[in-house]
């Protein structure tokens, strides 16, 4: 079973962690996702645990964001 990171490990990093983290993501979900169209994605559950961590980098990002401007 893919554990999902819990959103306070993000919150704890700082803004150039968290880009570099998103570009990681980025990366691995696009090998995922090459991987399930040449048939050799073993574990297709990890396309969406990979999804929802980079949706949780970008809301922690934004929230940065805001923060900032106040």
């Amino acid at each position: 079973m893919v554990k999902l990171m819990k959103a306070n490990v993000f919150k704890e990093k700082t803004v150039s962690e968290l880009n570099a983290m998103l570009v990681d993501l980025k990366t691995e979900l696009f090998n995922l996702r090459f991987q399930l169209a040449t048939g050799q994605l073993d574990n297709t559950s990890r396309i969406k645990v990979v999804k929802k961590d980079i949706a949780r980098v970008k809301t922690v990002l934004r929230e940065h964001e805001l923060n900032v401007g106040m």
